[in-house]
């Protein structure tokens, strides 16, 4: 018997490659004989770059940079030589991971760590760029890393806006002409793991700004000055990228990246599966493991376990997904693959017991799946 392995992280409580060990352990309890295969993975978020690392064999590599309050940080980053690719993931520099929540402030957040991530990779001589636009902390469109590569975000007075999202309702005029060069031969490929777009009511400020720390009222603020960014960028290119889906991943960062950076835009879970080469490991599996910390009905727009899910579809491999928590409109994920679903809890508990147990449920669910499992067989 052959199993693969193949969760993402589990939000504040395991990394992709932590809930993979746990699952393993409990596969090992009920059939120590089955042969496993861990696959870390990702759609985008935190714990992205570290599935790449993982299945590519890229060097990690760490820079000094500004976190999304501006203050210092040591991010990491990935670089295969031999491909001339680098693996910049958002959340290492700008994730929301970062900060407390009495931090949050998606007014004032800025990507300008992303920016100096991408100028540490153009330094090593990459010509493709693999940048990860998940877990942000911020909601500036892109300003902030298009800032720290040369561009110039300027108000009526010609004068330099102030970092963050707020600052963009006052944006008069983009100066690109210090912008770095080496952009030009750069292809990247930016993962998302949402479908929205910009601005409006499904929008960037919309959905994800109060995750972020941004009231009502500073919703509809941040919703006016990311129009105002696309208003101006039209106006200066001739096109408008502010409709696209996955323009409005990572508050606005799904923008830039197609604006400033003439990026592809690609479901995460998709693309960090033809980097693992997910589809060779299906072939020799019978069953599938995956998960991650909530399972909905907004899963289906790209997350971890719907990705696992049709791809084991494809192939006629079972799947079992594990989530901490199985969330309104769960119940589409059994048309998508999923061959069952399961919670972890074994009883009441708050979050912070949940979160503090979850290696342990985590085995024990897996355990108890294999030995069904075994017995159906």
């Amino acid at each position: 018997m052959h199993i693969l392995i193949a969760p993402d992280s589990f939000k504040d409580a395991l990394s992709a490659t932590d809930a993979a060990n746990a699952i393993a352990a409990g596969v090992r309890q009920a059939a120590p004989e089955a042969e496993l295969t861990l696959c870390p993975l990702g759609d985008g978020g935190e714990g992205t770059l570290e599935a790449l690392l993982t299945a590519s064999g890229a060097q990690a590599r760490r820079l000094e940079v500004h976190d999304a309050l501006n203050r210092p940080r040591t991010a990491q980053w990935g670089w295969i030589a031999s491909r001339r690719t680098a693996i910049v993931e958002l959340a290492e520099a700008s994730g929301l991971q970062h900060l407390t929540s009495d931090e949050r402030d998606a007014l004032q957040t800025t990507t300008s760590g992303v920016g100096e991530l991408i100028h540490a990779a153009l330094e090593a001589g990459a010509e493709h760029l693999i940048l990860t636009l998940g877990g942000s902390a911020t909601n500036d469109g892109g300003a902030g890393m298009m800032s720290a590569l040369g561009a110039r975000f300027l108000d009526n007075n010609d004068q330099p806006l102030e970092p963050g999202g707020a600052a963009l309702a006052g944006l008069a005029r983009i100066d690109l002409s210090n912008l770095d060069p080496r952009l030009e031969g750069l292809t990247v490929e930016a993962a998302v793991d949402v479908n929205n777009p910009l601005c409006g009511d499904e929008g960037a400020s919309a959905i994800f700004g109060p995750q972020k720390g941004a009231t009502r009222k500073q919703v509809a603020q941040l919703d006016r000055a990311l129009a105002q960014l696309a208003d101006v960028m039209a106006r200066a290119t001739g096109q408008d990228h502010r409709d696209t889906p996955g323009a409005g991943a990572a508050g606005g960062m799904g923008f830039a990246a197609l604006a400033f950076l003439n990026a592809t835009l690609r479901p995460g879970i998709e693309l960090v599966m033809e980097q693992v080469d997910f589809e060779q490991a299906l072939k020799r599996t019978d069953l599938v493991i995956t998960g991650e910390g909530r399972l909905d009905g907004q899963s289906l727009s790209g997350k971890t376990p719907i990705g696992v899910s049709r791809a084991a579809q494809r192939q006629g491999v079972p799947c079992v997904v594990l989530a901490g928590k199985l969330d309104s409109g769960w119940e589409k994920a059994l048309a998508e693959g999923v061959t069952a679903a399961l919670a972890l809890a074994d009883g009441p508990m708050g979050l912070e017991e949940a979160l503090e147990r979850t290696p342990e449920l985590l085995t024990a669910r897996c355990a108890s799946i294999v030995r069904l499992w075994q017995h159906g067989r």
